[in-house]
């Protein structure tokens, strides 16, 4: 059948169904070029979005782009709420595996159009679509947040699969989080959704079964429970998964392997692991091959066989580098690092720079992705208040055009001049009323921006900083397993719950900075500084004047105070190579405090280096305080910061 004679004018989905894979596309550049002629309705709508779908579908993405940004076009010209919706929810699509901030700002936008419609199972859907963004971009915290929202519009909702999916990647949000037993909850109510689908192909709910108990023995394994997991995965090595599923079959296989070796169990774990490579790299699935050949390696390792572990973890690395898999690079450098021993420094080296790197990475997606949902809430608000202010500008305009012409037409000779003088009395009212409302939008504009600067120096110089010592702490401790280093990984799991506190307390309102306000703030420091001894060579001394009562000094000098201290220890550790440093405070007449931090490190050149953020947000701080910040350093001859404040006087609101 040639294109000319298909069956409809427009799209007809059966015939393009039956066509091969060669033909579809040929067939769809013809539709297209037939839609150019014809007029914008409803239909030639649909039709776009139909070949867009199918464009997608045989891997198409540019042109499928091409065409849903053409449907969207042509939906907002038509003010079409459901097919811009839909519009925008393909782009988003179609920028998913390229330009993840691009595919978050359309399902922003598709779902902003279905919350007005109240569709509310797209809505979840397109906050799912949200979650898997950020997910796969790093940032898991706000991911369990989409997706949270979307499981409350989906409380009624007959949509299983979305259900199931959006329990399924709240559990890998949380395994991510090493929230394991919450992690657990959510896989195991996936699978309880899965029992409620209705769908003919049982197959394809086998399928989402045997994905949720992988899902739920991978945690099982992480917490140690292996013999949970050999139970449960046993079941599923059947010849029928292996001919339906071959893929599913070798995740299984591979699993059940890993399983049975970290229970001390290696019968036909060799073989399982081989054959699950076999499967995946006859299908060409790089990823699932690059998983396999970690556990391989890790195999090889538990059997005391360090050159082939090396060579096939060396293998693994070099694929996971090709696929850009952040996470696979650092487990077989974590790996390699172990047993490689005349490589073992490097090995270190490249662990610390890429954790640095994807920390920086997540921190950055963070801010990109706040900055969409802040910019398009902005651009919706000032368009609401444009169209607003351009209604009543036409109804005032009406309004007075109508009554000027009454006035005009019965009592021009009589009221002319009083007339005249009323008009420009009103333009001027509406001049100063103009005024005001741009000096409160820059007040507010203004508060915002303090806001922001306010958040971001309390994250850099307090949460970071703990961040970055207890990282360092655990980097040094993952080597050695005997009971005196357990208890001290222990202790800093517990710092980074204390981490997880601080920072819901940055989020409930900085201002209130409750961890200082009850507490002795010497003794503070003194911890502050005993904390080094455990993460860095250089010896730290903490001088306090016995005579300063810190209880009657007001709360905003002591938080910069501390800030400013925790900042310079982290550039001390950071970058100074110092043996020694000394932070000394002292209370001097008239009510001055003076700060002094000196280090013997290699110094710097104060004239030509450009101060980064840390010295930029110590001297921000001490000018809040209308103090004075003093940096006196010299190559090769240390560093010396000096910090004098008069307790009587207090600037601006001090920075937390």
């Amino acid at each position: 059948m040639s294109f000319e004679s298909s069956p409809t004018d427009l799209f007809d989905k059966n015939y393009v169904c039956n066509l091969e894979n060669n033909k579809k596309e040929a067939y769809l550049d013809y539709r297209v070029l037939v839609l150019k002629k014809k007029k914008n309705d409803s239909a030639v709508r649909d039709a776009y979005l139909e070949i867009a779908s199918e464009y997608y579908y045989i891997n198409k993405s540019k042109k499928s782009l091409e065409v849903s940004l053409k449907a969207l076009e042509l939906s907002k010209l038509a003010s079409d709420s459901v097919r811009m919706a839909k519009s925008s929810y393909f782009v988003g699509d179609c920028y998913e595996n390229t330009q993840k901030d691009s595919a978050y700002y359309y399902y922003l936008r598709a779902e902003k159009i279905y919350h007005k419609i109240h569709d509310n199972d797209n809505v979840a859907r397109m906050l799912f679509n949200k979650g898997y963004v950020l997910f796969y971009d790093g940032n898991y915290i706000e991911s369990t947040v989409e997706i949270s929202k979307a499981l409350q519009y989906l409380k009624k909702s007959k949509d299983y699969e979305l259900i199931y999916s959006c329990n399924t990647l709240m559990g890998n949000c949380l395994e991510k989080l090493v929230k394991y037993n919450q992690a657990l909850k959510y896989h195991r109510m996936a699978l309880e959704v899965v029992g409620k689908m209705k769908i003919t192909d049982k197959a394809h709910v086998n399928n989402y079964n045997v994905s949720s108990i992988i899902n739920v023995c991978n945690l099982h394994d992480l917490e140690g429970e292996y013999d949970k997991s050999i139970k449960m995965l046993t079941p599923l090595v059947t010849e029928d998964l292996k001919k339906k599923w071959p893929k599913l079959y070798a995740n299984v296989l591979s699993n059940l392997a890993y399983s049975k070796m970290k229970s001390k169990d290696y019968k036909n774990v060799s073989s399982m692991l081989f054959e699950s490579l076999k499967i995946v790299d006859s299908i060409g699935l790089e990823p699932d091959i690059l998983y396999k050949k970690i556990r391989i390696g890790e195999y090889y390792l538990s059997q005391k066989d360090t050159v082939q572990s090396i060579k096939i973890l060396v293998e693994a690395n070099r694929l996971a580098v090709k696929l850009k898999s952040s996470n696979e690079i650092l487990t077989t450098l974590r790996l390699l690092y172990k047993i490689d021993k005349k490589k073992n420094l490097y090995y270190t080296n490249e662990y610390i720079k890429l954790s640095d790197s994807i920390n920086a990475i997540q921190k950055n997606a963070h801010d990109k992705y706040s900055r969409i949902e802040y910019e398009t809430s902005r651009i919706e608000d000032e368009n609401k208040i444009l169209t607003k202010r351009n209604f009543y500008i036409l109804i005032t305009s009406f309004v007075l055009i109508l009554g000027l012409l009454i006035i005009i037409l019965f009592r021009y000779l009589k009221y002319k001049n009083q007339e005249m003088r009323f008009f420009k009395k009103e333009q001027l009212a509406n001049e100063v009323i103009y005024q005001l409302l741009t000096d409160q939008q820059e007040k507010i504009n203004t508060a915002r921006e303090d806001e922001k600067t306010k958040i971001a120096k309390e994250l850099h110089d307090g949460i970071m900083n703990k961040i970055y010592s207890v990282r360092m702490n655990l980097g040094f401790f993952n080597s050695q397993n005997n009971a005196e280093i357990i208890e001290k990984r222990r202790y800093y799991i517990i710092e980074l719950q204390n981490i997880e506190n601080e920072i819901r307390t940055v989020s409930h309102g900085l201002s209130h900075s409750s961890f200082l306000e009850h507490s002795d703030f010497n003794i503070l420091l003194m911890a502050l500084i005993e904390n080094q001894k455990e993460i860095t060579e250089t010896k730290f001394n903490y001088l306090d004047n016995d005579g300063i009562e810190w209880r009657s000094i007001q709360i905003i000098y002591k938080i910069n105070l501390y800030r400013i201290i925790q900042e310079a220890i982290l550039n001390v550790n950071k970058y100074a190579n110092a043996k020694s440093c000394e932070v000394k405070i002292s209370k001097k007449k008239n009510n001055i405090l003076k700060l002094t931090i000196t280090d013997d490190g290699v110094g710097f050149d104060v004239r030509s280096r450009k101060a980064g953020i840390g010295l930029s947000n110590m001297r921000d701080r001490v000018n809040s305080l209308n103090g004075k910040f003093i940096v006196i350093s010299k190559t090769n001859e240390g560093t010396r910061i000096e910090v004098t404040i008069n307790l009587h006087t207090q600037g601006r609101q001090g920075l937390f």
